[in-house]
Protein backbone atom coordinates (compact mmCIF):
# COMPACT_ATOMS: atom_id res chain seq x y z
CA UNK A 1 0.00 0.00 0.00
CA UNK A 2 1.90 2.92 -1.45
CA UNK A 3 -0.01 5.68 -1.89
CA UNK A 4 2.51 8.18 -0.30
CA UNK A 5 -0.83 10.08 1.86
CA UNK A 6 -2.73 10.74 -1.23
CA UNK A 7 -0.30 12.77 -3.28
CA UNK A 8 -0.82 10.31 -6.63
CA UNK A 9 -4.50 12.23 -6.53
CA UNK A 10 -3.58 15.13 -6.10
CA UNK A 11 -0.83 15.64 -9.15
CA UNK A 12 -3.46 14.62 -11.16
CA UNK A 13 -5.67 17.54 -10.16
CA UNK A 14 -2.82 19.23 -10.46
CA UNK A 15 -2.33 18.42 -14.09
CA UNK A 16 -6.05 19.19 -14.77
CA UNK A 17 -6.85 22.10 -14.10
CA UNK A 18 -3.02 23.20 -15.71
CA UNK A 19 -4.46 21.51 -18.86
CA UNK A 20 -7.91 23.33 -17.82
CA UNK A 21 -6.55 26.27 -17.53
CA UNK A 22 -4.01 26.45 -20.88
CA UNK A 23 -7.43 25.22 -23.07
CA UNK A 24 -10.25 26.82 -21.15
CA UNK A 25 -9.70 30.29 -19.76
CA UNK A 26 -9.75 32.74 -22.73
CA UNK A 27 -6.96 34.81 -22.87
CA UNK A 28 -6.16 37.73 -25.18
CA UNK A 29 -2.78 37.01 -26.99
CA UNK A 30 -1.38 40.23 -28.64
CA UNK A 31 -1.03 39.85 -32.19
CA UNK A 32 -1.39 42.41 -35.16
CA UNK A 33 -4.84 41.54 -36.72
CA UNK A 34 -4.57 41.85 -40.46
CA UNK A 35 -7.24 43.11 -42.06
CA UNK A 36 -7.82 41.96 -45.36
CA UNK A 37 -9.62 44.00 -47.60
CA UNK A 38 -9.59 45.63 -51.08
CA UNK A 39 -6.56 48.05 -52.10
CA UNK A 40 -9.59 50.98 -51.34
CA UNK A 41 -9.90 49.80 -48.06
CA UNK A 42 -6.49 49.66 -47.18
CA UNK A 43 -5.90 53.08 -48.37
CA UNK A 44 -8.72 54.41 -46.73
CA UNK A 45 -7.64 53.38 -43.64
CA UNK A 46 -3.88 54.43 -44.22
CA UNK A 47 -6.00 58.31 -44.92
CA UNK A 48 -7.95 57.78 -41.40
CA UNK A 49 -5.13 57.10 -39.18
CA UNK A 50 -3.07 59.85 -41.13
CA UNK A 51 -0.53 57.81 -42.37
CA UNK A 52 -0.74 59.58 -45.76
CA UNK A 53 -2.12 62.93 -46.67
CA UNK A 54 -4.73 64.20 -48.49
CA UNK A 55 -3.30 64.71 -51.78
CA UNK A 56 -1.74 61.02 -51.46
CA UNK A 57 -4.93 59.61 -50.94
CA UNK A 58 -6.60 61.07 -54.13
CA UNK A 59 -3.84 60.22 -56.44
CA UNK A 60 -3.50 56.63 -55.22
CA UNK A 61 -7.58 56.35 -54.98
CA UNK A 62 -7.57 57.89 -59.13
CA UNK A 63 -5.08 55.05 -59.96
CA UNK A 64 -6.72 52.42 -58.20
CA UNK A 65 -10.30 53.37 -59.93
CA UNK A 66 -7.96 53.90 -63.54
CA UNK A 67 -7.35 50.37 -63.35
CA UNK A 68 -11.08 48.53 -63.13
Amino acid sequence: MNHYGGMHFIWWIVWFLFLAWIFFIPTDIPYKKTKKGSPLDVLKDQFAKGEISKEEFVASRNILNSEN
